[in-house]
């Protein structure tokens, strides 16, 4: 990123804090991508007339971790009949399971552009494949009429239908989930401490002293090693702390959990979870009904509240159709990953209706 003008590649970003200049190049000045990662950065600029008008966060993958849409089987099965998966191209935020643009373009010509480039660079190289995943469902369509494969995959997001408070939103559950979301905020706020929700000069160095150690002991328990160094989050309280929404709990003067999210233009992105001190649903308070008061006042239309998580729909987070494309090189095998995702699009599809049926909200008369 340092290879491109910070104002020349942020007027193409359409309000996405993952795809800002900032955050990438400090995922690369921190360590977290580039030499021994397995994320190399190799971003696509296109420029009509010595003017950017097209870019595309890109990697070099030498394996399948920190994607969160997964292709270890397509890998494992490749290489049991002789071909080389690794590496591949993969068109994403690292280690962010967030829907977003990666076509950063202001039209679908330049959106073209960069799609048939990366295919091209792949295919030229000798390359297994190219994967853009958690795209907007406009590029889905895009890459889809161009003849990458599709992926549908499913995640757990809330919706502001207008509420002007969180009481707003309780009304419009069911009396049981009503209940139940009142019952957990108040176990949760009963821990004993309090709750601080910091944004931009609010946040200050210590208080990442203390997310490191929660997001320390999340990474090592769901990934064995955590994906971020400890220097990314000095970079977060320098460049990105008007990106964020850092919310802490505190007890007997030192502080207990975190919920680290980040603020879209209309989108408040739910990333990173931990805890040194176990409490009775101070998960569920943290994580998703913290963002849910945030979105409200800040006039946000979505939460989006990360990976997986069925739990996450009784406490009215809706299950919601997410976007990949991929393209492999060998045709008789991405045949055969086709018709995978033939079958896994109509088993997600119908998930999505069967779940949604099943929801915490009222039920129309």
């Amino acid at each position: 990123m340092h290879e491109v003008q910070a104002a020349d590649w942020d007027a193409l970003t359409q309000g996405d804090p993952f795809t800002t200049h900032r955050f990438l190049k400090a995922l690369e000045d921190s360590g977290s991508v580039g030499q021994g990662s397995g994320w190399e950065p190799r971003h696509m600029l296109a420029h009509l007339g010595g003017k950017l008008v097209g870019a595309m966060p890109l990697y070099l993958k030498s394996h399948s971790q920190g994607e969160y849409i997964f292709d270890f089987n397509w890998a494992d099965a490749y290489m049991r009949a002789g071909g080389d998966y690794y590496p591949k191209l993969q068109a994403a935020v690292p280690f962010t399971p967030a829907t977003g643009p990666r076509l950063l373009a202001q039209d679908d010509a330049t959106r073209r552009a960069l799609l048939q480039g990366a295919t091209q660079i792949a295919e030229q190289n000798g390359l297994s494949s190219f994967h853009m995943t958690f795209c907007t469902e406009d590029e889905f369509r895009l890459g889809g009429e161009m003849g990458l494969m599709q992926r549908l995959s499913t995640q757990f997001h809330w919706e502001n239908d207008g509420y002007q408070s969180f009481d707003d939103f309780l009304g419009a559950l069911s009396s049981r989930k009503r209940k139940n979301i009142r019952k957990e905020r108040a176990s949760a706020q009963g821990f004993g401490g309090g709750i601080l929700a910091l944004s931009g000069a609010e946040i200050r160095p210590e208080h990442w002293d203390a997310f490191w150690q929660f997001y320390q002991d999340t990474g090592a328990r769901k990934w064995g090693s955590p994906y971020l160094t400890r220097a990314f989050f000095d970079e977060a309280q320098a460049v990105l702390r008007d990106d964020i929404l850092l919310v802490l709990a505190r007890r007997d003067g030192r502080y207990i959990a975190g919920a680290l999210n980040f603020i879209g233009a209309e989108t408040m992105f739910g990333r990173y979870w931990g805890a040194v001190e176990h409490h009775p649903n101070l998960h569920f308070e943290l994580c998703y009904y913290q963002a849910i008061d945030a979105a409200i006042a800040l006039g946000l239309k979505c939460v989006e509240a990360g990976a997986q998580g069925e739990h996450k729909l009784a406490r009215g987070y809706m299950p919601t159709p997410v976007y990949s494309l991929h393209w492999i090189r060998d045709k008789g095998f991405a045949g055969a990953v086709q018709r995978f995702l033939d079958a896994e699009g109509e088993a997600v599809q119908e998930d999505i209706e069967a779940l949604a049926e099943i929801g915490p909200f009222k039920r129309e008369h």
